[in-house]
């Protein structure tokens, strides 16, 4: 498929996976609406569904950099999700989350996958947007939230692979990341990112609110 170039991003976005997410790109952002029942989660209780969902995914450039942009979310139905996401491959991938958990409360979420999938509640949140930040930083990555984007909360700090007992100083390779809207149980969910920013570079402190 043809790549798209947002103003926001220093490289471009193609969209992936089935069925095809919509988009469109406006003055304030980028639109994404999910089609419904799609979703990336693959439940380590086992079972035969091969999960997809539309997205739109680009490799960024190599080194440290910061991938931030305000999620707001019209919440209709339970796991309904604005999603910053990076993937490395099939099974292979992480998701940060504005999610409506099973007590159908806004929450921030963060999934890693790595053949299957775990699940992380962090915090809930009184209204229907939320910023979100993607960092790598050397080896690692971190995903962050924040109520007001400024002040940023770390919710999550790893290295998706490969092992790095095999591999010690090499960085996750060809990694791509993206925008991802998903609606498990519900009939869609249209998802508005604004305030997307790209910094090519890490901040200094991971855990200080910076």
């Amino acid at each position: 498929m043809a790549a798209l170039t947002i103003p926001w991003l220093p490289f471009p976005l193609t969209p992936a996976g089935h069925p095809p997410v919509a988009y469109d790109v406006n003055p304030d952002g980028l639109a994404l609406a999910a089609a419904p029942r799609t979703d990336l989660f693959v439940d380590p209780a086992g079972g035969t569904n091969v999960p997809d969902a539309g997205r739109l995914v680009g490799t960024p450039p190599p080194g440290d950099f910061s991938l931030a942009a305000r999620v707001t979310v019209p919440f209709a139905s339970k796991y309904d999700a604005g999603v910053l996401l990076l993937q490395a491959s099939e099974r292979r991938w992480a998701k940060l989350c504005f999610e409506l958990s099973p007590q159908l409360t806004p929450t921030a979420v963060t999934v890693v996958t790595r053949g299957t999938s775990d699940d992380c509640n962090s915090f809930e949140v009184h209204a229907n947007l939320l910023w979100l930040r993607i960092t790598r930083s050397g080896l690692a990555w971190a995903f962050h939230a924040s109520t007001d984007g400024s002040w940023w909360r770390l919710l999550r700090y790893f290295a998706l692979g490969p092992d790095q007992a095999d591999h010690p100083a090499q960085p996750d390779g060809d990694v791509k990341i993206g925008f991802l809207a998903q609606s498990p149980t519900g009939q869609g969910c249209a998802v508005m990112f604004d305030q997307i920013s790209f910094s090519p570079q890490a901040p200094a402190d991971l855990r200080d609110g910076s």
